[in-house]
């Protein structure tokens, strides 16, 4: 159980982020849902914790600016319950093109941004953690970080650096007991993903042992394993959530 303490899950008003703030509030945790413009569907979740028993609230935050990311970390210091949790899940924005014709103002903006929310989020976080010597991050990657599709290099590349930046946070944290891991979804049932063909989910289904897309649920569920006290000393790993694809 995760009673006493605060998760902080951002991009956490759809899809995976939404799942995994109700996932962690059924386990007892305090939820900070962040959010970066869409405050109805922040509220939604708050409200649906809150009916529940728990304990949730909505936080406004460009995960991407310095000044936001400070603003929320005083935020979340005045709860009764200490940060303990946080979900790195913000969707950050991307060009689906092919590589020839992608800019490199393009590319490089995606792999930028992607490793400026983490970065900010990670020290914003860590300061908190660090006095008490606990603290769990979970970083939601991607399969295009190992399996490359046309289109989509400059998503896959800015994931893969995420991966190896959460291995240096295990490194440089660890001593403060602070963990740091990476759940890996394959292709998951979300609004940002109903764009995909048809066909093509049936490609991934016919491709994956377990003979399904993935549900919020499953990468929630991932996410559940990694804060837990069983998994207290597994840090640096990367564990994909993909149905057994190889």
């Amino acid at each position: 159980m995760l009673n006493g303490q605060l998760a902080l899950v951002t991009g956490g008003g759809r899809g995976i982020g939404r799942a995994t703030a109700l996932a962690l509030a059924s386990r007892g945790a305090a939820v900070a849902v962040n959010y970066l413009s869409d405050h109805r569907a922040a509220l939604e979740v708050v409200t649906l914790i809150e009916s529940g028993g728990g304990r949730a609230f909505a936080v406004q935050a460009d995960v991407r600016r310095e000044a936001d990311v400070q603003r929320m970390m005083e935020r979340l210091c005045t709860e009764e319950v200490p940060l303990s949790i946080v979900v790195n899940n913000a969707n950050i924005p991307f060009v689906l093109k092919p590589l020839p014709d992608l800019t490199w103002s393009e590319f490089s903006q995606k792999v930028t941004w992607e490793l400026e929310a983490a970065f900010l989020l990670t020290q914003g976080a860590c300061a908190i953690m660090k006095p008490r010597h606990y603290g769990r991050l979970v970083y939601i990657g991607a399969g295009l970080a190992h399996h490359a599709a046309p289109g989509w290099s400059a998503h896959g590349v800015a994931k893969a650096a995420l991966e190896q930046f959460a291995k240096y946070v295990a490194t440089e944290y660890g001593p403060w007991g602070i963990t740091a891991n990476v759940v890996i979804p394959g292709l998951v049932q979300t609004d940002a993903s109903a764009f995909q063909p048809q066909e093509y989910r049936q490609r991934v289904i016919e491709q994956t042992p377990l003979g399904r897309i993935a549900r919020t649920e499953d990468i929630a569920g991932a996410v559940l394993m990694l804060v837990g006290e069983d998994s207290a000393f597994i840090s640096g790993a990367s564990i994909p959530v993909n149905g057994g694809i190889i």
